[in-house]
C-alpha cells in the first residue's frame, strides 16, 4: 500500500480554499498547471511510500501513540509558495506550526519504529499542494495571489493514515485517489 500520514482540513476550510483556487484558475497560464482535486487536499506529515500490508497494523498502533502524545492545536490555511521552480504550487499554514512539526516528527518516528525505511530525514515544511507542473513554470503570480488568502482557524484533533492510489488509466489529468484507512485522535483523551 502507498501510504502517508496527514492532517486533513475540515470540509468548510477546503471549500474556502476551493473558492480561492477557482480564482487562481482564471489567471493567465493556469491551463498549463495540473490542479489537484479538493478530495485530495491534505498536509502530509510523513510520506511512507509502498508499505507491506503486514506492517500496517503496527504502523497504525504507533501512529495512535504519537497522536495521543500530541495535544490538539490550531491551524489555518494561509498564503502560499512553490517548490522546484514552479513544479508545485501550494497553500501554506498558520497557527501552531510548532505542534504541526512535532506531530510530523512523531509520524516519521512511528514509521521507523514499525520497520519502514524512511530514508534521509528532511526538515518539515507545512504545505498543501494545489497544483503541479512537469516543467518549471513561473508561478509567481499565483503565489502573489495567494499571499492575502487565509482560511478560518480550526482545531486539528486527529491524524489520518491515508492510502494513495496512483492513476492507472493513462487519461491526462486523472488524479490520484485517496482513502483514509485510519484516524487517530490527538491528545491524552484519545
Amino acid at each position: 500500500m502507498r501510504l502517508f500520514a496527514a492532517v486533513l482540513p475540515p470540509e468548510d476550510v477546503a471549500q474556502e480554499l476551493a473558492a480561492e483556487v477557482a480564482l487562481l484558475k482564471k489567471l493567465p497560464g493556469a491551463d498549463g498547471l495540473r490542479w489537484t482535486g479538493q478530495p485530495g487536499w491534505h498536509f502530509t506529515l510523513a510520506f511512507y511510500g509502498e508499505v507491506d500490508e503486514e506492517l500496517v497494523p503496527e504502523l497504525t498502533e504507533r501512529l495512535g501513540r504519537a497522536a495521543s502524545r500530541t495535544e490538539p492545536f490550531s491551524l489555518a490555511l494561509s498564503g502560499g509558495g512553490q517548490f522546484g521552480r514552479g513544479k508545485a504550487l501550494w497553500a501554506g499554514a498558520d497557527g501552531d506550526l510548532r505542534a504541526l512539526g512535532v506531530l510530523a516528527g512523531r509520524a516519521e518516528a512511528a514509521a521507523r519504529k514499525a520497520g519502514i525505511d524512511m530514508g534521509e530525514h528532511r526538515r518539515y515544511k507545512a504545505h498543501l499542494t494545489v497544483a503541479r507542473s512537469r516543467d518549471a513554470v513561473d508561478v509567481r503570480p499565483y503565489v502573489e495571489a495567494l499571499r492575502a488568502f487565509r482560511s478560518r482557524t480550526w482545531t486539528v484533533s486527529e491524524l489520518a493514515l491515508v492510502r494513495s492510489r496512483l492513476p492507472t488509466s493513462g487519461v491526462p489529468g486523472e488524479q490520484p485517489r485517496y482513502e483514509t484507512v485510519a484516524r487517530r485522535p490527538l491528545g491524552a483523551g484519545g
